[in-house]
């Protein structure tokens, strides 16, 4: 095992304002109860374990705002600082590891890579784990909850918020042919177009289907470290089979199993060039005894480095 590794920044954003459903906001205190921090420590990583980004409730607030981009303004606010602490934790030299939250705090975590990476002249690739594509905007979501426009905003989609568009300049975030999604099975019908047209490498659960994990893996693989400096793992645990994780607020039968989320991470995880990673949308109050979070522990291990022998 080789113990030369970063200091690992836990950042926590308790943040369910994007979605639906209630209870994202527990998400990282259901990870930190069920003993992610000793199973980093037993890996040989030091921890340094942050106050959470601090989140207004929804029931303070009288209006959700924007019927088309709810809870807009703060959102914004919430990511920004949550940008401001990756990137001071790169500054640092750690590995931020953000725990959610609903996965709108995946534009505050990858602007602050952005900011960072960018000031270097480096680049960076994006993998982002998930049943949905995430790539809404108002002109396209059914809903306005902004957990399903983060990854339009990272790549400067058009018809973004501008106020959100400003975490980062310049947009997009990230390169788009460095991005990929995997696991996607759940697009809704104005959004499949923007995906197709974007540019992303998009890997459906048809894809793995037929092409089996053990190629996509590789292909991710190669995608994901050719020509840059190192990449970010988005990981929204509906991505995962909800046999895997059962608490989530949009479960989607049919996605990665167990043994097929541990070969993808355990792969990224001996290319050495994760730079950070988040883990999203898990909400203990839909989970079967806390059983996701003990189940996210073991694949966030994997992608840091434990293997079976």
């Amino acid at each position: 095992m080789n113990l030369e590794q970063r200091l690992i920044d836990i950042i926590g954003v308790p943040m369910d304002l994007g979605a639906s459903h209630r209870g994202t906001d527990l998400g990282p205190g259901a990870l930190r109860a069920a003993g992610l921090v000793k199973a980093l420590e037993e890996l040989g990583y030091p921890v340094n374990v942050e106050p959470d980004v601090v989140v207004p409730s929804s029931e303070s607030r009288e209006t959700y705002g924007d019927k088309a981009a709810r809870f807009k303004e703060e959102i914004l606010e919430v990511c920004q600082e949550l940008a401001n602490r990756v990137e001071s934790s790169m500054h640092s030299g750690n590995m931020p590891l953000v725990l959610g939250g609903d996965h709108s705090i995946a534009m505050g975590t990858v602007a602050g890579l952005s900011q960072y990476y960018k000031a270097k002249k480096k680049t960076m690739g994006l993998l982002w784990v998930d049943a949905h594509g995430d790539m809404n905007t108002r002109a396209s979501s059914p809903s306005g909850n902004i957990h399903g426009m983060p990854l339009a905003h990272i790549l400067g989609i058009e018809g973004c918020e501008e106020e959100l568009l400003s975490l980062a300049s310049p947009s997009p975030w990230v390169d788009i042919k460095k991005t990929v999604l995997v696991g996607i099975r759940d697009i809704d019908k104005k959004e499949a177009a923007i995906v197709r047209d974007s540019g992303v490498h998009v890997y459906t659960m048809a894809d793995i289907d037929n092409l089996g994990m053990p190629q996509v893996v590789k292909e991710v693989c190669d995608i994901l470290t050719l020509e840059t400096d190192g990449f970010h793992v988005s990981f929204d645990v509906d991505g995962l089979d909800p046999d895997v994780v059962a608490g989530v607020g949009t479960p989607v039968p049919g996605g990665i199993n167990f043994r097929e989320a541990h070969l993808l991470l355990e792969q990224l995880a001996l290319t050495k060039k994760m730079l950070s990673m988040e883990v999203v949308e898990l909400n203990p109050l839909l989970d079967n005894c806390n059983q996701g979070a003990r189940n996210m522990i073991h694949l966030i291990t994997s992608a840091l480095g434990k293997s079976i022998l």
